[in-house]
């Protein structure tokens, strides 16, 4: 059997490699995994189970469901003052498809996509599916791990085209201000960059306040929010998320999607309906306790030696700096790993500006967090011996 060239040197990621070998230990503590420990809300999941018993159990519409669209245009609306319409909706198979269709939709061989690093991994592979070239703009911790309107403009080319941005982000679990990202608008508006803002945890603010990209003057009509009910929502198995954006991009990528897809799980629309509309208080009492936990973990590592750790803005994501330790990304979460028996992630797997950092999710019960962070302490001192 032949494969495609393209794919013939096809590996694991980093990420995948850490994922496997942690699912291989029985006493791992996992700070790996970006999942909230929350089952879905019983209302919800009894809401799936009624609309399948009412028939809602055939083909639904390519785009989504007309009134589940407008369900995602009320939920950004209320919340964030984003105002669209249902035309410029389009409901996923998760929050990851998005990234497929709009690239897809968008990339001529060579063209390039600026991603904003460091950031969610998978975005390399798609881009480089999509036969685009993946432009890394590297981020400092000093810069809040945002990019600079004057570092993207030294990386644009004629060959630009997408810039990717991610607030609150995967990996760092910062949050961009309105100053920052009207900066980067101005770069984006000047040469012309469709902008792909991951706001898939616009529900997990501590630090300022959530801004859509798109609801900057000027933005709307050149941004593709990717959103979902994964995080907010605790609906990860469920696989639903959305793209909000113009509608002739939107048009194009439903095109594409029904030939990958042919729509999304009908039952599982008519939950994200009920979803969307009726958990608000929900979420914020998820957001308040993993700012708790958030809370405990920075505080924690923060008394390790050679560790330092910003504190909680948003996400469920933590990007503690590992280097005084002596050690690299991957030898630390390796060696936590392995002789810790914490999973966690090296930040250098989110492009290379990551490196002498470590991703911790803080997705697990307070126990857990509290048992990991005692083994963590326990090993970062036998580092220093």
């Amino acid at each position: 059997m032949k494969f495609a060239e393209r794919y013939s040197a096809l590996k694991p990621s980093p990420m995948l490699k850490l994922f496997m070998a942690a699912a291989a230990d029985t006493d791992v503590a996992h700070l790996e995994i970006g999942e909230p420990d929350f089952t879905t809300e019983l209302d919800i999941i009894d809401e799936a189970a009624r609309a399948a018993k009412d028939g809602y159990t055939h083909y639904g519409p390519i785009q989504g469901y007309a009134d589940v669209r407008q369900a995602v245009c009320d939920y950004w609306d209320r919340r964030y003052g984003l105002k669209s319409t249902p035309d410029e909706v389009q409901m996923m198979a998760g929050g990851v498809q998005s990234v497929h269709l709009a690239l897809q939709a968008l990339l001529d061989p060579g063209d390039e996509v600026i991603t904003a690093e460091p950031c969610f991994a998978p975005y390399f592979d798609q881009i480089y599916q999509h036969q685009g070239k993946a432009v890394h703009l590297a981020t400092t911790e000093e810069d809040g791990f945002v990019p600079t309107a004057e570092a993207l403009e030294k990386v644009i080319t004629p060959r630009s085209k997408v810039l990717m941005i991610c607030s609150p982000s995967n990996p760092t679990g910062r949050v961009m201000t309105r100053g920052q990202m009207e900066a980067i608008a101005s770069v984006a508006e000047k040469y012309d960059l469709t902008v792909l803002s991951d706001e898939i945890y616009d529900s997990l603010v501590y630090k300022g306040e959530h801004i859509p990209f798109a609801a900057l003057p000027g933005m709307k009509e050149r941004t593709l929010t990717m959103g979902g009910l994964s995080k907010s929502h605790c609906m990860t198995g469920w696989r639903i998320g959305y793209a909000i954006g113009p509608t002739p991009l939107i048009r194009t990528m439903t095109l594409l999607g029904a030939n990958q897809t042919y729509g999304v799980n009908v039952p599982t629309q008519r939950a994200a309906l009920y979803a969307l509309n009726t958990q608000d208080d929900k979420m914020a009492e998820r957001a308040e306790i993993f700012f708790s936990r958030l809370s405990y973990v920075s505080d924690r590592l923060n008394a390790m030696p050679g560790i330092c750790c910003a504190k909680p803005e948003g996400a469920f994501y933590l990007f503690p700096d590992i280097r005084g330790t002596g050690k690299t990304s991957e030898e630390f979460a390796w060696g936590l790993l392995e002789e810790g028996h914490v999973a966690t992630l090296p930040g250098s797997a989110f492009g290379a500006c990551g490196q002498g950092y470590i991703r911790i999710a803080c997705t697990q019960s307070m126990e857990t967090l509290e048992k990991a962070m005692d083994r963590t302490e326990n090993y970062v001192r036998t580092l220093k011996k």
